[in-house]
C-alpha cells in the first residue's frame, strides 16, 4: 500500500492531515514522519513509495539516507565523549589533536569545528568514494591543508568535511567510528554506515522536475538578494558552496556511499529513529541538561561564507535561521538539523517536543523546505 500508514494521537490528526496532503498532491514521493511529545510517541506516520523504478511501498522500516540531519548525531557523539574524557570544547585541539595544529590551524578549537569555524569547508584535491570511508585517512588529510580563513574568524558551512573534523575527536578518544559509536550509545536503529542489505533495502532518492520547487506558493523564505546570491553560487562550480557539498563526486543512491559511514552526511534512517534520538536528547538522556543547555545556546548567527545565506549554531546544532526555517511558535527554542532535500530531525526542551521527517524526494531548495515547514507548523499548532 501507498497511501498514509501509521497511527497518531487524536490530539495530533492536523499532522496526518498535512503529511496526506503533501503525498496527495505529488509534493512527497514516500516519506515518513514521527513526533514525540513529553518523551511519549504521537505520531508515526509512512506512506508512498520508497523506489519509483518499481513501485516499491514505503513501509514501516524504511530508512533513507537524510544528508546533513548527520551533522546532530556527530556533534552529539563528540559532546558526549568530552563530556567522558573532561575536555572544554573551547580547548585548542592541538591537545589531542597534534598533527593538526600546523599551516595556521594552531588556535583552532573543538568549538570553532562544532560552528563552522574552522576554515576548512573545501579539500584542496579531489576525494574518491573509496578514501572518504577511511576516518583515518580525511583526518590525515585534512590535517595537512591551510585553513582558507583564520580559524575562529568567521563561519561558513563544512558541509562534509565537518564529520570528519569532529569525527576525528570521538575516533581518537574511543577508538570507534562515528556510526560506531552512535550505535552503541544512541541506539541501533541510527546507521551511520550500513550493510550492502540494508542499503539495498532502503528508499531511494529521486528528484521532481526541475521548474518545482517547495516555495513557489509565496515565494520562498528569503529576500530577492539573498535567493539571487544562492542561485549564483549554484550555477558556479568554483564556489564554496559547490566545492564544499561535492567532493567526493557521489550518488547518495550508490551502496559504496551509504557504506561508507560519512559523518556529516551518511544517516540513514527512519522518522521514528531519528525522533527518538531527539526524544532522549531532550529529555537529558544523551546528554547533560547543562550540557545541552550550553550547546544550544547561540554562538554565531550572521551571512554564512559557504551558504551565502544566514545561519545560527550552538555546537554542532543549526538554530532557526534562513537556512533552518521554522515558525515563529518553534522558534524561540527549537534546535536541530535539516538535510540536503528536505529531511529535518529537531527538538524542543522547553516544549518537550522531538519532530523528524525524512523524505526520498529531494526539493533543493537550501533555504528551508514547505513540506517540514508545514508539518512542524502542525505539530506546535497541536501542543
Amino acid at each position: 500500500m501507498t497511501g498514509v500508514q501509521g497511527w497518531v494521537d487524536p490530539a495530533f490528526e492536523a499532522v496526518r492531515e498535512v503529511f496526506a496532503a503533501n503525498l496527495a498532491e505529488g509534493h512527497d514521493l514516500g516519506a515518513s514522519v514521527a513526533v514525540c511529545v513529553d518523551g511519549r510517541p504521537v505520531v508515526d506516520l509512512w506512506g508512498g513509495v520508497a523506489d519509483e523504478r518499481t513501485g516499491r511501498p514505503w513501509e514501516q522500516d524504511t530508512a533513507c539516507v537524510v544528508f546533513s540531519c548527520t551533522k546532530a548525531l556527530t556533534a552529539t557523539a563528540a559532546l558526549a565523549v568530552a563530556q567522558d574524557v573532561g575536555i572544554d570544547p573551547d580547548e585548542p585541539v592541538a591537545r589531542w589533536w597534534p598533527e593538526y595544529a600546523v599551516a595556521g590551524k594552531e588556535s583552532t578549537t573543538l568549538a570553532d569545528m562544532l560552528t563552522h569555524r574552522a576554515g576548512l569547508p573545501v579539500f584542496e584535491r579531489p576525494i574518491t568514494v573509496a578514501e572518504a570511508a577511511d576516518p583515518e585517512l580525511m583526518a590525515r588529510t585534512l590535517a595537512a591543508q591551510r585553513p582558507i580563513w583564520r580559524p575562529g574568524s568567521e563561519h561558513g558551512y563544512h558541509a562534509l568535511t565537518f564529520g570528519w573534523l569532529v569525527g576525528e575527536f570521538v575516533r581518537r578518544h574511543t577508538d570507534s567510528t562515528v556510526g560506531e559509536y552512535v550505535r552503541g550509545h544512541f541506539g541501533a536503529d541510527l546507521r551511520i554506515g550500513v550493510s550492502a542489505e540494508e542499503a539495498a533495502q532502503a528508499a531511494r532518492l529521486a528528484r521532481p522536475p526541475a521548474a518545482e520547487t517547495v516555495w513557489t506558493e509565496d515565494g520562498g523564505p528569503v529576500d530577492a538578494a539573498t535567493a539571487a546570491r544562492l542561485e549564483e553560487a549554484y550555477r558556479d562550480p568554483d564556489s564554496l558552496l559547490m566545492r564544499s557539498s561535492s567532493n567526493p563526486v557521489a550518488a547518495y543512491n550508490n551502496s559504496d556511499v551509504l557504506a561508507g559511514g560519512w559523518p556529516a552526511s551518511g544517516l540513514v534512517v527512519t522518522a521514528r529513529a531519528l525522533a527518538g534520538f531527539y526524544r532522549d536528547l531532550v529529555a537529558g538522556t544523551l546528554l547533560p541538561r547543562a550540557v545541552l543547555a550550553e550547546a544550544t545556546r547561540e554562538r554565531v548567527r550572521g551571512v554564512d561564507a559557504v551558504l551565502r545565506l544566514e545561519t545560527a549554531l550552538g555546537w554542532g546544532y543549526m538554530l532557526p535561521s534562513q537556512n533552518f526555517v521554522l515558525p515563529d511558535t518553534a522558534a524561540p527554542t527549537a534546535f536541530g538539523h535539516p538535510g540536503a532535500g528536505g529531511s529535518i530531525g529537531m527538538g524542543d526542551v522547553d516544549n518537550r517536543v522531538a519532530i523528524a521527517f525524512v523524505p526520498n524526494l529531494r526539493r533543493d531548495w537550501l533555504a528551508g523546505d514547505r513540506r517540514a515547514y508545514d508539518l512542524v507548523t502542525a505539530v506546535y499548532d497541536c501542543l
